[in-house]
């Protein structure tokens, strides 16, 4: 015991190294090999980057470590199931809807309503992070719901406010950042540290890979689960691959949230904060909020591009989802051809009589503390709010949760 300790310890003062996590996974898994090495180069740049730029902390190395290990057996994992039932690889999705925008735009609390119909089908957090019990467990001894429910406590300890900014749960719907991680070529790892070579690599080399991989374990999540659901997925960092994610899934329907973009920036930088600050040792407010307004500046201008050549695409806005969420619902379910059910809507009914606006707080989050002037955001962001008819939020409303529905 005492020497598997040392060697842990040893291990978090070492440079991630990705010979050592390969043959760590495989070792671990009694593996000889990955059925798809594809991955290598994405894993190689994202430790190039986390060992030059992340500046991580003794816990930021742990961190990295144990979930880039989780990653890769879970691919292992999944290499097993491919050859223990192929029909993996070729199981049928129909039309998964993606649900994609600005964050902070009430995507979680969209995406945590839909869930709520049992014709559809969302990632869960702990289906993401352990997609398959370990190999050879019975029902009984399936513990993943409650490991993640432990890692997800332990996280918020860590990350005081992240409950109030973003509540989640093991049960909760996840983003698709968490299946793209699994081949390293995610934007979730640009949240969590500050990689900026990493994600220039990833905007260069393109996502196609990221989603073809989607694919492939949103299929082996539905294998799981009763057959002909509804695939419902959702994260604003789709904003940046759109053209790859049709290209992969050219049916599906795509449903934008828009938001003024201060209250978003504002938001995000907090979070961006809130998130880094157990990993690193190097955490500046003004770095951040240079970051994070030039990459949705970046992020907007793929929105007004994409729409301009792809007009059947839902527009949904921030105050209408959370003034008339099930106007909101409507909308979507209309715009993809589905129909909502009298059961499910009655669930959907009750769960925001229970839990308004989602469990989400109202707050303010300041500008200024990041170094971003309102007016110059104002003016570089105009064109996007133009374009879309964004709506502006006062500072007073935004605080005070006083929101005027948009029309039809």
């Amino acid at each position: 015991m005492i020497q598997r300790q040392v060697v842990r310890v040893l291990r978090c003062s070492m440079p991630l190294d990705a010979d050592e996590l390969t043959e760590t996974a495989l070792r671990s898994a009694g593996r000889s090999r990955f059925a798809d090495e594809s991955f290598r180069p994405a894993l190689e740049r994202l430790l190039a980057a986390l060992g030059s730029e992340a500046q991580l902390g003794v816990f930021g190395h742990f961190a990295a470590r144990y979930d880039l290990l989780r990653c890769m057996r879970n691919l292992l994992r999944m290499d097993r199931a491919e050859q223990e039932d192929a029909r993996i690889v070729t199981r049928a999705l129909g039309r998964p809807i993606f649900i994609t925008g600005l964050p902070r735009s009430g995507s979680t609390f969209l995406h945590a309503l839909l869930a709520l119909d049992p014709g559809n089908a969302v990632p869960r957090s702990w289906q993401l992070i352990y997609p398959y019990p370990p190999a050879g467990a019975s029902p009984a001894g399936d513990h993943r719901r409650a490991q993640v429910a432990r890692q997800l406590a332990l996280f918020r300890l860590l990350s005081p406010g992240l409950a109030r900014m973003h509540p989640v749960s093991a049960d909760a719907p996840q983003e698709c950042t968490d299946i793209t991680g699994h081949v390293f070529r995610s934007l979730r790892f640009d949240t969590i540290y500050r990689i900026l070579s990493y994600r220039d690599w990833l905007d260069e080399s393109g996502h196609e890979l990221a989603y073809l991989f989607h694919r492939r374990f949103l299929r082996h999540l539905d294998a799981q689960g009763p057959a002909g659901r509804q695939w419902v997925l959702k994260s604003p960092d789709h904003v940046f691959a759109l053209e790859a994610l049709t290209r992969v899934y050219p049916d599906a329907p795509i449903v934008m949230l828009h938001r003024d973009p201060l209250q978003v920036l504002a938001s995000v930088a907090r979070l961006t904060e809130i998130l880094r600050r157990p990993f690193t040792t190097h955490l500046q407010r003004l770095e951040i909020g240079q970051e994070v307004s030039e990459r949705w500046a970046q992020g907007v201008e793929r929105m007004m591009a994409f729409t301009a050549a792809s007009p059947n695409v839902l527009h949904l806005y921030y105050r209408d989802i959370v003034a008339a969420p099930m106007h909101a619902v409507a909308r979507l379910y209309r715009h993809c051809g589905l129909t909502l059910s009298a059961a499910a809507e009655a669930r959907m009914q009750e769960y925001l009589r229970r839990v308004p606006r989602g469990g989400y707080a109202l707050h303010h989050h300041s500008l200024e503390a990041f170094g971003l002037e309102p007016l110059k955001l104002r003016e570089r962001f105009a064109r996007y709010i133009n374009t879309f008819d964004v709506p502006t939020e006062r500072a007073r409303q935004a605080a005070g949760g006083v929101f005027t529905a948009r029309p039809a």
